[in-house]
């Protein structure tokens, strides 16, 4: 392999404190160097980075690949190939696959699906419960020694305490995370979007905050008691974001994830009854979109995870209470950040790359999130000005179903590279291939 320099680009690392324009050489897999004076070093390919910006490898700790089961929705290469074109270095996948992701032969699939795909890298999360059923725990010492990295019962809510509180303990032996999916099932049951004026004016069925916010409480208590870490995925409201300061201010081990749909969308986004726009949670009010960007800002919401969901068109195409929830996202995530939070004044381009790439590697324990020497040679570079139409057709991945299609946003990535070698480039076919 071809060490490569990437020369002249802004290097954003806010694990070295570095926002200078400068070189990164990778070599080996690994990061060889990285700074304003890096040499000349012979017999490189050396990619023009000038006016873009360089950061450790984005990950997403949240995302489903449908495979095994439903490889006409996504694969995992296809999954993986979107992930990258989305400036994408890593993602973690989901158990609520055909069948469950719930033992180490089906942790070691996905493993070994991801090195043959050749593109981002893909980090199982094993499932909490046998068959996601919610009632018998899952072998969690050998899904980890597999590759599983979190354990989640995701797209199903725990609802039991007891076997959650279970969980945290056995979990924290492995030292891994256990993510919970977080709504009270009654509450919520029969839901298609917020509660609210706009579901009783559409006539569609509720589901009001105070359903995930009754989750987040119980999980955070539940994480005081055992000394567990709890990971809460997509956040969707301001009460949620409140309890989320109230734990971390008595030092209890939660983290929380909140996706870039919650922090650009409303439920007004509803009112066409267009279910590219039905996810669950559901988009909620102005207000809560409001606060979770203060959060994510603030840090009390650590990172930013898409919840990329590809579902067939023809499933998408149903009545809006009978369609199936979830958008994709790989390849829009970094543009709606962009556009939302930093072209806003919410963040800057060094706290996006904090909770896009140094957190999440942090948080799960993952390789990357860092430039430093020796690390391993993950990369994004990204076009923070590029103005572009999203254009679904055009996607990697196999799903077309997101709310953003035909809008215009801001940021790209333009190349990706993993473990020193490039896996997307933006314009280059050879990383543009077709959906399989």
């Amino acid at each position: 392999m071809k060490p490569i320099v990437l020369r002249g680009g802004m290097i954003v690392d806010p694990s070295q404190g570095l926002n200078e324009v400068g070189d990164v050489l990778l070599s080996d897999g690994a990061v060889t160097a990285c700074g304003r004076d890096i040499g000349r070093p012979d017999e490189v390919e050396e990619l023009d980075c000038t006016g873009l910006l360089v950061s450790p490898g984005f990950i997403d700790v949240h995302c489903h690949l449908r495979e095994p089961g439903r490889e006409d929705v996504e694969t995992v290469a296809t999954g993986a190939r979107a992930a990258a074109a989305g400036g994408f270095t890593a993602v973690c996948a989901m158990p609520n696959t055909d069948p469950v992701t719930d033992n180490q032969a089906a942790v070691g699939f996905i493993v070994r699906q991801a090195q043959r795909a050749a593109a981002a890298r893909v980090y199982p999360i094993g499932a909490i419960s046998v068959r996601q059923e919610g009632k018998v725990l899952a072998e969690f010492g050998e899904m980890v020694g597999a590759g599983a990295v979190a354990v989640s019962d995701d797209g199903k809510p725990v609802t039991s305490a007891q076997l959650m509180r279970t969980a945290l303990e056995y979990a924290r032996t492995f030292r891994i995370p256990v993510i919970d999916h977080c709504e009270e099932p009654t509450l919520a049951a029969g839901g298609a979007m917020n509660e609210g004026i706009v579901s009783a004016q559409l006539g569609l069925k509720g589901i009001p905050a105070e359903a995930e916010e009754i989750m987040v409480i119980r999980d955070i208590l539940l994480a005081r008691l055992t000394g567990g870490h709890v990971h809460l995925a997509h956040m969707s409201t301001r009460g949620s974001v409140e309890l989320i300061r109230w734990g971390k201010e008595r030092d209890i081990k939660v983290t929380a994830e909140v996706c870039p749909h919650h922090l650009s969308l409303t439920e007004e986004c509803v009112r066409g009854y267009d279910t590219n726009a039905k996810m669950n949670p559901p988009l909620r009010t102005a207000a809560d979109v409001d606060a979770l960007r203060e959060a994510v800002k603030d840090g009390i919401i650590d990172l930013v995870a898409t919840d990329h969901a590809p579902h067939h068109y023809d499933e998408k195409e149903r009545e809006f209470a009978d369609a199936p929830n979830g958008i994709v996202g790989l390849e829009t995530a970094l543009a709606v950040v962009v556009t939302n939070l930093v072209e806003k004044g919410y963040l800057s381009f060094s706290q996006l790359v904090e909770r896009m790439s140094c957190t999440p590697a942090r948080i799960f324990n993952l390789p990357g999130g860092s430039l430093r020497k020796g690390g391993v040679a993950d990369v994004t570079v990204f076009d923070p000005s590029a103005r572009w139409s999203v254009d679904a057709s055009t996607f990697l991945s196999k799903g077309r179903n997101t709310p953003y299609d035909g809008m215009t946003l801001v940021g790209r990535a333009t190349c990706t590279i993993v473990g020193g070698s490039v896996v997307y480039r933006s314009g280059n076919p050879a990383h543009e291939r077709e959906r399989n």
